[in-house]
C-alpha cells in the first residue's frame, strides 16, 4: 500500500471516529456532570500488567525503593555491548534486524537515514535496569507535509511493537522509536548503527547526583497519582480524573525535557526524578488510569431495584 493511499484511509477512518465521538459527548451529557472530555486512542492491544493483590483496580503495586546506587557514573561501558570502543559486530547486526523487522511489518514503505543506539547503554551511567534505546531516523517531510500526522502514525505503530515484543539482549529490553529528521536529541551517547561510529561519543566525567531532589520529585507524582486512584474509585469524578491524569503525564514530559536541556543533562534530577518513575510504570499505570477513567465515565451501571 502507498503512503498516499494509507493515509486517505486513515483520514477518512478519523472522519468517521469525530462524527462518532461527537455523537457521543452530545448524548452522554445526559448522564454525566462533568464536560466533555477526549479519551484519546485506546491500547491497540492489551497492556501488560502486574498488580498486587492488595491493590485497587487500576492503580497496580510500587515496587521495591529504587536504588540510588543505580545511578552512579560506570568505570566502562556496558562490557558486553562495547568492545575498543565499537559496538559487538554480533550486537549491531541484531539490533538492525529488528529494525528491519518493525519496518517490513509498517503498512507502507519508508526509507530509513539512519539508525542510532542512545540512552544510557551507550553511556557511563548504564545499569541492570537499562534498556536499548533504538532510534530509527526518518524524514517525515518526504512522506506527507502533515509531519504530526506522520508523528502520531509511527508513534501508534512502534508502541504496539514494543507492547507486543520483548526482546531482550544480555538481559537488556529493545526499545523502538522513530525519530524525525533533525529533530532535537539531547544525548552525551549517540551512536549510528549503519556507519558503525559515534555521532555523539560519551566521556567518563565525575558527576554528583542530586538523588535526594529526584525522590522527592518521583514521590510527588506518585502521590498526585494517588489521588487520581481516589477520583476514580471514591469520588467516581471520571472527568476530573481524566484531566489530571494529563496534567500529570504533561508535567512529567515537561521536566524531563527541562532536566536533559539543562548543563547536568542525564544526570539531573529532573531526569533521574524521571527514570525512577519509569522503573516503577508509573507512566504505564497512568495510561491503564486513563482508560479506567474513560470505560467507567461511558458505562451505564445496572440499577437493581429490588426484584
Amino acid at each position: 500500500m502507498s503512503w498516499n493511499n494509507y493515509l486517505s484511509s486513515l483520514q477518512e477512518v478519523e472522519a468517521y471516529q469525530r462524527k462518532v465521538r461527537k455523537g457521543y459527548v452530545k448524548d452522554r451529557s445526559t448522564y454525566l456532570k462533568g464536560g466533555p472530555q477526549d479519551p484519546g486512542v485506546a491500547y491497540p492491544d492489551k497492556p501488560k500488567k502486574t498488580r498486587a493483590k492488595s491493590a485497587p483496580p487500576g492503580f497496580g503495586a510500587i515496587g521495591e525503593e529504587v536504588e540510588e546506587v543505580s545511578f552512579e557514573v560506570q568505570d566502562q561501558l556496558q562490557p558486553e555491548f562495547w568492545r575498543d570502543n565499537e559496538l559487538d559486530p554480533e550486537i549491531n547486526k541484531r539490533l538492525v534486524e529488528i529494525v528491519t523487522d518493525f519496518i517490513d511489518n509498517l503498512p507502507v514503505e519508508i526509507n530509513v537515514e539512519d539508525i542510532r543506539f542512545t540512552g544510557s547503554l551507550a553511556n557511563y551511567n548504564w545499569s541492570e535496569y537499562s534498556d536499548i534505546d533504538l532510534h530509527i531516523v526518518v524524514d517525515f517531510s518526504k512522506i506527507n507535509d502533515d509531519e504530526e500526522l506522520v508523528k502520531s502514525f509511527f508513534d501508534a505503530h512502534r508502541l504496539r511493537w514494543n507492547d507486543k515484543h520483548d526482546i531482550r539482549i544480555h538481559n537488556f529490553e529493545v526499545e523502538i522509536y522513530v525519530e524525525n529528521t533533525g529533530e532535537e536529541h539531547r544525548s552525551s551517547g549517540i551512536y549510528s548503527l549503519l556507519e558503525n561510529k559515534w555521532i555523539v561519543e560519551p566521556s567518563q566525567v565525575a558527576v554528583e547526583i542530586d538523588y535526594e531532589t529526584a525522590k522527592k520529585k518521583s514521590d510527588d507524582y506518585m502521590s498526585q497519582m494517588k489521588m487520581v486512584v481516589n477520583m476514580i474509585h471514591g469520588d467516581k469524578d471520571y472527568d476530573r480524573a481524566l484531566r489530571n491524569i494529563e496534567r500529570i503525564k504533561t508535567k512529567i514530559r515537561t521536566m524531563r525535557q527541562a532536566g536533559l536541556a539543562s548543563k547536568a543533562q542525564e544526570y539531573s534530577a529532573e531526569n533521574i526524578a524521571f527514570k525512577i518513575l519509569r522503573r516503577e510504570n508509573i507512566l504505564r499505570k497512568l495510561n491503564d488510569l486513563k482508560y479506567l477513567a474513560y470505560d467507567s465515565s461511558m458505562s451505564i451501571e445496572e440499577v437493581n431495584d429490588g426484584v
